[in-house]
Order: structure tokens, then sequence, then C-alpha cells
């Protein structure tokens, strides 16, 4: 258990620190272009990871790789194995790596576009985190939690999804109020050009997090945003205390589990 949660914090910060900007070197390749009769040569603009990222990634991976087929070769059931959705995504994020590795040496257009799409595809290695529920007894908790709650959680989607389109259509007309005569479309002096876009407005009001990117500018569209605001406090706070309420109960549950004492195994001839 140890030495898994040591390889996959060590994945993960690799992963990260494969986005920086001190780890990615900007190279000039020349490839061989044939067009018709004639052959030349053009210079490609790449961005490659250092060397020994991919090193420390390549390690990770062949442990992470022995430890699925330990665990494919010693489970009972094969038919549940393949079933559990933990396993699918350690199958998931070991495949692209050596997809990559594999496609890495072909010249050709097909290789270089599935080259791409796979490096693209790299965010499926942040799914190991989801690996530590196996160690810690807290996640778990929180992955019981979520799946007793799924009908709390459609209930605040519901309730969000209400109030975003009430709230957006809302503010679209408010602001319209204080329009210039002269504008013809009524939204030259506003941010809310359309509904679709006061929707990006209300779910960040109802959830009280208020970028500031969008605001109104009428007393009109001030109001509504107020009302908003004050309707994504109550709607947040009905369903939550359901949910705490579940995590309360699964969590005691977990304690109380551990601190049974553990039965031994007893010989029997």
């Amino acid at each position: 258990a140890f030495a898994s949660l040591f390889f996959i914090l060590i994945s993960i910060t690799t992963f990260c620190l494969e986005t920086h900007e001190a780890f990615n070197r900007v190279i000039n390749k020349t490839e061989t272009v044939t067009t018709g009769n004639e052959t030349g040569t053009q210079v490609a603009v790449e961005v490659e990871t250092e060397p020994f990222l991919t090193y420390v990634e390549g390690l990770c991976v062949v442990w992470f790789t022995f430890e699925f087929l330990m665990r494919v070769s010693f489970c009972p059931d094969k038919r549940d194995f393949i079933k559990s959705s933990l396993n699918i995504i350690d199958f998931v994020a070991i495949l692209p790596f050596y997809l990559e590795v594999g496609l890495r040496g072909l010249s050709s257009k097909a290789a270089k576009d599935v080259l791409g799409f796979l490096r693209v595809v790299r965010f499926v290695r942040i799914l190991r985190i989801f690996k530590l529920t196996r160690h810690f007894v807290g996640l778990r908790v929180l992955g019981h939690t979520l799946r007793a709650s799924t009908n709390e959680f459609l209930l605040l989607v519901i309730f969000l999804a209400l109030g975003v389109l009430i709230f957006a259509t809302m503010i679209y007309y408010a602001e319209r109020i204080g329009a210039d005569p002269d504008d013809v479309t009524g939204s030259r002096h506003t941010y809310f050009k359309n509904i679709p876009i006061g929707f990006w407005w209300a779910v960040v009001t109802m959830t009280t997090l208020g970028y500031g990117d969008m605001y109104p500018m009428t007393w009109s569209g001030m109001l509504v945003g107020a009302l908003c605001a004050l309707a994504g406090v109550l709607t947040i706070a009905m369903p939550v205390p359901v949910i705490v309420n579940n995590f309360g109960m699964y969590y005691s549950l977990a304690m109380a589990k551990q601190k049974l004492p553990k039965k031994k195994n007893k010989h029997i001839h």
C-alpha cells in the first residue's frame, strides 16, 4: 500500500510538472516532405518535455502495470474485477503511455495524428488519484456519501437549472430598461447581449462565486442580481444538510468498524 501510494503521488507530481514552462523546450525538427515528384525539407517547431520526466513516468507506469497484472492474476473473480470502476481507471491510465511509446518512432501522418490525440488524452493520468480510495477510509466514506446522496444532488441541479433560466431571462430584459433610445439592439451599454450569456452570470451569482467579469449596469439589473444571489444561497442551503447527515452516518460506521477487534483466522486441520 505504501509503495502504491508513493508511485501514485510521484506520477501525479510528474503530470503537473510536465505542463510547467521550465520543463518544456521548443525544438526545431527538419522533416522530408514529398510533393508529387519533388522532395524537399521543411522545419517543424515542436514542444518537447524534459526527458527525465518521461523516464520517471515510465518507471511509475512499469510499477502500475506490474501491480495491475498481479491483481488480475490473483483476483478470485475476473468478471467482478473487470466491472470495477477503479480497475477500469487503472487500465485506461496505463494504456496511453504504451501507445505513445509505440507510435513515437513512426513518421507517417496518421501516426502523428494519433500521437497528438494521445497527448491530449494524457489527462486520464490524473484519475489515478482515485486509487487512493483503496488506502484511505475517508475517501471511501466520501464515495459512499456521494452515491447515497444522488437524489439530493439531482434536486440541487434541478433547482439551479430553474434559477439560472429564470434569472438569465430577467437580467436580459431588466438591462434593456435603461437602454439608450438610439440603440436599436438595446445592448450597447450592458454585458448581457443575449440570454445564453446570462446563463454564465446566473450560475456564478447563484453559487455566490462572483467573478466580476459580468455585472448589471442599471438599477433594475442590480435588483435582479440581488434577488439572484439570495435565491442562490437558499437553493444551495436546502439539500446540503441531507448530504452532511449522510456523510456523518457513513463516517461513524467506518470509524466504528475500524475500532472493532480484528478476527484471527483459525487454522483448520
